[in-house]
């Protein structure tokens, strides 16, 4: 089995992690997901020693991605139904493909052996050194993004929760906005429509790494989705549903009109 492989064949948990196995599944299953590769976590090991023949091996597995890379970790037991790992484990977006990728290997191998993320495992009963596999795809330049509950987390109504903000997801994911948020049936009725704030959007800048960019005032409160995107995002969560099962938290954005699955796990408890 190879330690880098395009995301598609994705297919051992152990060795690639939960994410790439997940987005993997979803592309066999015709899912909108960005094209991307698979690093196992013994290739990342490798990258973060600097071992010359992994990083030339990890080169030539994401050139075909374009200049600018998003690199997300995917650790063996990360995103599970009892332990999520959000927010322990790091994301990069916008890292130059050939310039950039060996240091946000290492930036993420070194996040999942932090203290705090070690500390986290051992939290939710996991007592083994983390195994960090990698996904990285091509940089989205969405218009929108955000996050959707296949069924409402606060309450359990059989409904669909919809987050939005423009730009890059991130300002949602950190909370730098106050999304638009959306009430949705399954039937793709939309139940309710509440703007947010969107001062800021994350925009990508063009030596690498991100910025927030001023809103202009008249988008501040604007709303983000309209009832076609809505119904699109309606026709994603009963995918997602039929592949993964219930009660999904979902990434997605919308670039160049089509909408695209960045990340799909069980609801869970931390």
């Amino acid at each position: 089995m190879s330690d880098v492989v395009p995301l598609i064949e994705a297919r051992e948990t152990k060795l690639y992690g939960s994410k790439a196995v997940d987005l993997g599944q979803a592309l066999r299953d015709g899912l909108p997901v960005p094209p991307g590769v698979a690093l196992a976590g013994s290739v990342v090991d490798a990258v973060a020693g600097r071992d010359e023949q992994a990083i030339e091996r990890v080169l030539e597995s994401v050139r075909p991605l374009g200049p600018r890379l998003a690199v997300r970790s995917s650790a063996a037991d990360e995103d599970g139904a009892e332990a999520s790992f959000a927010g322990q484990h790091l994301t990069l977006l916008n890292v130059p493909g050939a310039d950039g990728i060996a240091e946000a290997l290492s930036e993420i191998w070194w996040s999942a052996n932090s203290d705090s993320a070690i500390s986290y495992r051992q939290r939710v009963g996991l007592f083994t050194r983390p195994s960090v596999g990698v996904v990285v795809q091509m940089l989205l330049n969405p218009d929108t993004a955000g996050v959707m509950f296949t069924k409402n987390p606060v309450t359990g109504a059989d409904e669909r929760m919809i987050e939005a903000s423009w730009g890059l997801g991130e300002a949602v994911v950190a909370g730098r906005v106050i999304p638009d948020n959306f009430r949705i049936d399954r039937a793709g009725a939309v139940l309710e429509r509440t703007p947010g704030r969107k001062d800021v959007a994350f925009r990508s800048l063009p030596d690498g790494g991100t910025f927030e960019e001023q809103l202009a005032p008249e988008l501040v409160e604007r709303l983000c989705l309209d009832d076609a995107q809505l119904g699109d995002l309606n026709a994603l969560a009963e995918r997602c549903e039929t592949v993964y099962g219930p009660a999904r938290d979902i990434e997605w954005a919308i670039a160049d009109g089509t909408l695209y699955l960045l990340q799909c796990r069980a609801v869970t408890r931390s």
